[in-house]
Parts: structure tokens; sequence; C-alpha cells
């Protein structure tokens, strides 16, 4: 190939990719918009996920050390971090809570690890939703799916959905939710005693 030709498609690829990364900040710009943030609690509505910022993380910023591995929850992003003290990392995408009043924010950490988890609604789920029913056990119906992470909060776990539709949208009462391979995985890797920020 001669230096002219060579330089043709050097010219060709370069303006082909130049025109992608011009498109870029319309599309980024989109993602970011209002629609993606909204409280959505219709799971049969059409939804654009935040995947804007999903994006590997380093833990230096958010914690001490890594005994016993590190939880970053990034309510923002929809996205769930894991350290482990051997090098691990892990980065899931999640549900997160429909509304401020339902999100809590801070340290905690993994008190207790449950296969196949049963289910009880809080007091506060069963006055906003009197027809819920007030137990269900281990199994596809169970809104915990295959497993659960109990925090030291009261109430409040990463877990498992069955329901794949609230993976990235604002869809739970208050618990950090992840498709349940990626739960089981966690799972795995977690500890009791494993630390767990929520931002």
């Amino acid at each position: 190939m001669t230096i002219e030709k060579k330089a043709g498609v050097a010219r060709r690829t370069f303006l082909t990719t130049g025109a992608a990364f011009l498109g870029a900040p319309a599309i980024a710009q989109d993602v970011n918009s209002a629609n993606t943030t909204e409280v959505e609690r219709d799971l049969n509505e059409v939804v654009r996920r935040n995947t804007s910022s999903f994006r590997t993380m380093s833990w230096e910023p958010f914690f001490d050390n890594l005994k016993n591995g590190a939880i970053l929850s990034d309510i923002t992003s929809r996205a769930v971090h894991y350290w482990g003290e051997d090098g691990t990392y892990k980065l899931y995408p999640s549900s997160v809570p429909l509304t401020e009043d339902l999100t809590r924010r801070g340290r905690t950490s993994v008190v207790r690890k449950v296969e196949g988890p049963s289910w009880r609604p809080t007091p506060s789920m069963l006055e906003r939703n009197p027809e819920w029913p007030e137990y269900i056990g281990p199994g596809p119906d169970n809104p915990l799916g295959t497993h659960a992470l109990y925090l030291s909060w009261t109430y409040y776990r990463i877990h498992g959905t069955h329901d794949t539709r609230k993976i990235g949208r604002r869809s739970s009462n208050g618990c950090i939710g992840l498709y349940n391979e990626h739960i089981a995985e966690l799972f795995g890797l977690a500890k009791v005693g494993t630390q767990v920020l929520l931002i």
C-alpha cells in the first residue's frame, strides 16, 4: 500500500471515529436527563436506566482498609461495588429505593447471611400496602430473591430479586436489590463483618 493510500485510510478512520465522538455528548446528555432519575413506580412502564456513572471505582476514598472486604452501594449510579482483601473487585447494577424518604445512607456492615431468605414486610410497608401478605417463604415469589445480606440497620438488606425489571431503577422500599446471579456471587464473597457504605 502506498503512502497516499495509507494516509487516505487513516483520514477516513479518523473522520469516522471523530463523527462518532461528536455524537457522544448528545447521547450522554440524554442519558443524564431528568427522565432517568424520576421515581419509577410502575414496573410495566418502559424507562431508561441510569448508566451514565456505572463505572469502576477505587476503594481508598471510602474505606480505611479492606479487612473482611468492603461493599459500596452508590444510589445515584445504581451500582454496587465490592472490594476483597485479596484484590478482588466486582461491580453490579442494582435497584435502589423509590424515594429519598426510603433511602438510608451511611456506614453499616453485614451482620447475617441467608441463602433462601423468607420475607416479612415492615410495619410501615404494611401501612402503605395493607393488601400485602404478612409473610412469604423462600421461593420464586419471595421479594428477597435467592440470597440476602442482612445489614446492622433494622430492615435493611442487600438481596436478590426474581423481578429483573427492578434492576437499574428506583423500585425498592429501602433495600438494595441485585440480579439473583449477582447476589449469589456477592454472597460468596462477603462475610459477616464486611463493611458496607451507602452513598
